[in-house]
């Protein structure tokens, strides 16, 4: 006859976090294999999460099932087409969650807020709480624009390895929609590198003349995603910049925070 502890062996045995550990360890190895970049082999995945073969074997057995993985012909494994759904329904409640967020930054900067995310190659922005003043800027939820000229595009290419960027760009093109738009690769890719190290991303009028943005990344969101605070160069000058960039890098540790505990 079993002992009483064989009911907490194998799959289904409690995680140390109170969970269940085979779906803790699922779904680290779904989120290791989109770090990955969707596509590894069954080695790869052992080397990185310590796991051993024939337990990535088993779990990876059960993604394929549901959906959530497939085998390609090479027999290395992809993310799977039932996670569209999944990330297209968590995008649309990332901008319903991140809301009262942006409407705190509209109230400490009193400019319009935005949230945006990297889908494919463009930017698509997701929410948005308006300006009080009569003037103010306006970006309609939905909207898709290039990364290059925007300031959540440059924080969100900011978090790419310079080669992701370079294909990017290569697909997307780089146009001039004003005269301060970057439209050289080398010049954006060494923008970039500033935008990292000081952690937040202007356009300086780059999408359009007399809008001013600030944005900053939301480092350790489930998606690429950044906020951003856009006004009228009148009362958005350069001289306001430092002062918007605290507040906006608190909103989003904040926000972040919300979203999920850290790795």
């Amino acid at each position: 006859m079993p002992t009483s502890s064989a009911s907490t062996t194998g799959s289904a045995r409690p995680a140390a976090s109170g969970g269940v550990q085979s779906l803790e360890r699922a779904f680290d190895l779904l989120e290791r294999m989109a770090d990955a970049g969707g596509e590894v082999g069954l080695s790869e995945l052992s080397a990185s999460s310590g796991l051993p073969l024939p337990t990535i074997h088993r779990l990876m057995r059960t993604l394929v099932a549901c959906g959530y993985v497939r085998q390609q012909p090479n027999r290395r494994y992809a993310l799977g087409p039932r996670l569209i759904r999944l990330g297209e329904s968590a995008s649309r409640l990332l901008g319903t969650w991140a809301r009262p967020y942006l409407a705190r930054l509209v109230e400490e900067t009193g400019e319009t807020a935005n949230m945006a995310l990297l889908d494919g190659d463009e930017i698509v922005y997701v929410a948005q709480v308006p300006s009080k003043h009569s003037m103010r800027m306006f970006t309609e939820v939905g909207r898709r624009v290039q990364p290059h000229c925007t300031g959540v595009g440059k924080a969100l290419l900011s978090q790419l390895p310079d080669q992701r960027v370079k294909e990017i760009l290569e697909r997307t093109g780089m146009d001039a929609h004003t005269p301060n738009t970057i439209t050289s690769p080398d010049v954006l890719l060494a923008q970039l590198e500033q935008i990292r190290e000081q952690g937040y991303a202007v356009d300086d009028e780059e999408q359009e003349i007399g809008v001013r943005c600030v944005a900053v990344p939301l480092r350790g969101a489930p998606a690429l995603t950044a906020i951003s605070v856009s006004g009228p160069s009148g009362r958005m000058t350069r001289e306001t910049v430092p002062d918007v960039v605290p507040v906006m890098k608190d909103a989003a540790e904040r926000f972040t925070k919300e979203l999920g505990p850290e790795k």
